[in-house]
């Protein structure tokens, strides 16, 4: 396993900014996506992939991972709106593409918003995105991977692990913060180790997605531990944030951001 950070935990820096900041404290590579100032050129990713990623690597920013959101919001185009499929495929393509030409080794998307929908239903609209997303993704050797997170249609394990049964070869970008905030126990998060394709770290504790170090109730050994006993080898990206979502607007995030880099050189992880 190794160590990553990820951009948008400095939203006031730019994305070369944001590369310095992950350089100078020792991490090896950064995950990229949409967001505040490290933002990637949305535009410029689906109009111009191979421009776009030589750019990028041209600027020595190595990535882990990259998080795509389709539309201006979780709910907007969404993995369960069907009526957005065609679209989203034609985009993912492009978007993998520049993956590939970038050499990140991974894509994560949002598995879609709860909503008055049945869940159920959501789940399945889901999964057959995702399935459809899937061959793109291989066809450039790069691992699709999904994030359960809050407010999301997947909030429990159970349901996560219904998708994934819906959509095989689908990893998750798991976090345990999203979890652990909705107030499942460690143990009941640890199953889906096993269908890990990219992994976020941050403290948390029930009721708080991010929580200060000593503030938390996960175990980080003991997740180490258990992404090892699933013979994870894929990348952990340090994901402490400063933005108005989910009230986590009051932690040092360079402070935490070293926190956990600590707890992972600690245990082998650089």
């Amino acid at each position: 396993m190794q160590l990553s950070v990820t951009s948008w935990s400095f939203p006031a820096c730019t994305l070369d900014e944001s590369w310095a900041i992950a350089q100078a404290l020792g991490f090896q590579a950064m995950d990229v996506g949409l967001f505040y100032g490290p933002a990637l050129d949305k535009a410029r990713v689906l109009a111009d992939p191979v421009g776009a990623a030589q750019d990028l690597i041209a600027r020595g920013i190595k990535a882990a991972n990259l998080y795509w959101l389709f539309g201006s919001g979780p709910a907007d185009r969404a993995l369960t709106d069907p009526s957005s499929r065609a679209v989203n495929l034609a985009d993912f393509a492009a978007v993998c593409l520049f993956a590939q030409k970038a050499e990140i080794p991974s894509v994560f998307v949002l598995p879609g918003v709860a909503d008055a929908r049945p869940k159920d239903h959501a789940i399945r609209e889901s999964a057959v995105s995702l399935s459809a997303m899937l061959p793109i993704a291989a066809d450039h050797g790069l691992t699709l991977t999904v994030e359960p997170h809050v407010g999301g249609v997947l909030a429990s394990p159970t349901e996560t692990l219904a998708l994934l049964d819906l959509a095989p070869g689908v990893k998750l970008a798991l976090d345990y913060a999203h979890f652990a905030c909705l107030g499942f126990p460690q143990s009941a998060i640890d199953p889906l180790a096993a269908f890990a394709g990219h992994v976020h770290l941050r403290q948390a504790r029930p009721g708080a997605l991010q929580a200060k170090w000593g503030e938390g109730t996960l175990d980080f050994a003991a997740l180490v531990g258990t992404l090892r006993m699933a013979r994870y080898e894929g990348w952990l990206a340090v994901e402490y944030v400063h933005q108005a979502y989910m009230n986590t607007l009051s932690d040092d995030v360079l402070t935490e951001t070293i926190r956990m880099r600590d707890a992972m050189n600690h245990l082998g992880i650089r």
